[in-house]
């Protein structure tokens, strides 16, 4: 079985427990940042808020809609948020890390994916990284203009 790697990292102004709670709120903070069209949508199907939040989560990339269902952990909470569906084989991190002394932050989300055997593992393996660095890169500047929007 072969794992892909694909992950992006943004500056934002804004403290991390501000950032920390958008991206560990299910219910508000985190569908508003989705990037279309690529999520179609995201709906709870327990808690709400960070670990032990269960949700469902819809993806359309490239013609191909993919629905996951995502068991949300706190591996350290208050800083690295995880979304992981075990039948997948996905597991898809938000961390955020403490800049300037902790007026600002550093996002990264990063996503380990187990891809498909044969020609089409090899498609998978040579197009997602680049795809969902992209498309994470979209849903960091989506971030940081929710919050510039929701602190003022």
């Amino acid at each position: 079985m072969t794992i892909v790697h694909a992950r992006a990292a943004h500056d934002i102004d804004a403290r991390p427990a501000a950032v920390y709670a958008v991206l560990a709120d299910y219910r508000v903070g985190h569908p508003a940042i989705l990037p279309k069209p690529y999520f179609t949508d995201l709906k709870v199907q327990a808690g709400g808020r960070g670990a032990g939040t269960v949700i469902q989560v819809t993806m359309q990339v490239l013609g191909v809609e993919r629905v996951y269902r995502e068991v949300v952990s706190e591996p350290e909470p208050g800083r690295v948020l995880a979304e992981t569906d075990a039948d997948a084989g996905v597991t898809t991190t938000f961390t955020v890390d403490a800049l300037d002394g902790g007026k600002r932050s550093r996002v990264t989300i990063a996503t380990e994916a187990r891809t498909s055997p044969g020609l089409r593992g090899v498609v998978e393996r040579m197009v997602q990284p680049p795809l969902l660095r992209g498309i994470y890169r979209k849903e960091l500047r989506q971030l940081e203009e929710y919050i510039k929007e929701t602190t003022v």
